[in-house]
């Protein structure tokens, strides 16, 4: 590695207790050798799976401050990347739409990886009225990078997503609408065996799909609360850190998985990522991707 790495500016949320957002994003990047400049969105003592928390949501204005702070000091030109999650409210989505712009304006190659987080399969929609909307109509066509599970992939493309094949034309419908990259975290089939994740990813050159094991949580209530900011993250650090989608995908899938298995080994609730550390630059457990 150079003395240039590359730089992201990740705007989510920041939680002191455990691990989700920023919380679960800025130490796997940085440990797997990017830079990355966190601008948090709500400073909360714990992830909101406890069902109970304190703690303060951040303005959209304060942030939307924050990030012209950042420009003052002349940084964004070197940001390569704007990674976002979960988006609290309409005004926070529109905060971080700008900037996108404003870091595109001042870096025309930087790319913006947006990880549409509002619901799931199973639990509906569970982000604020707007959120929605608000993904598929301002965010999806900024996106150069979505990660979005089988659930939103849904939502915003609008189409069934059956079989394999249904989810790889609803992944090119995304595509479509602006992404050039989409990773489907969780590419399940109707009627797929329940033991096992598949994710796919889709460019330009292709598509590739890579299966790992199901780790049961049932005894945590809510599976690894966390494990799509890190998938998310990790994902961009191997874009642009030069690898080929389908080694970013395999590389992806082996870091998680790693993560994920160890927490569970060490019976954690919360992601444990500093005891799993070294499985972000040389991960414990290898899955190669195939491409379709």
């Amino acid at each position: 590695m150079g003395m240039t790495s590359p730089q992201i500016l990740s705007i989510q949320s920041a939680v002191a207790y455990g691990f989700a957002g920023n919380s679960a994003a800025v130490f796997p990047l940085r440990r797997a050798g990017i830079d990355v400049w966190p601008v948090y969105t709500v400073n909360f003592s714990n992830h909101t799976g406890y069902g109970a928390w304190r703690g303060i949501h951040i303005s959209a204005g304060d942030v939307s401050d924050i990030i012209t702070g950042i420009d003052e000091r002349g940084a964004l030109e070197k940001i390569d990347a704007v990674l976002s999650g979960y988006q609290g409210s309409a005004d926070m989505a529109e905060s971080i739409a700008d900037a996108v712009r404003l870091v595109k304006q001042r870096n025309p190659a930087a790319r913006y990886c947006a990880d549409p987080v509002f619901g799931d399969v199973g639990r509906g929609v569970y982000a604020a009225p707007g959120i929605p909307e608000m993904m598929r109509d301002l965010v999806t066509p900024l996106a150069d990078i979505m990660t979005p599970n089988l659930f939103e992939l849904r939502y915003l493309t609008g189409r069934s997503t059956d079989t394999l094949q249904d989810i790889v034309s609803a992944a090119q419908a995304l595509r479509d609408l602006g992404p050039q990259t989409v990773l489907v975290t969780s590419a399940q089939e109707t009627g797929d065996r329940a033991d096992f994740v598949r994710m796919i990813a889709l460019d330009d050159s292709g598509c590739w799909k890579v299966e790992t094991p199901l780790i049961d949580r049932t005894f945590a209530g809510s599976g690894f609360v966390g494990s799509g900011d890190l998938t998310a993250a990790m994902f961009l650090a191997q874009l642009l850190q030069g690898a080929t989608l389908g080694d970013a995908l395999s590389a992806t899938a082996s870091i998680v998985y790693s993560v994920l298995q160890i927490t569970d080994d060490l019976g954690g609730v919360e992601l444990r990522l500093v005891q799993a550390q070294d499985s972000i630059t040389d991960p414990a457990y290898r899955f190669t991707a195939q491409q379709l």
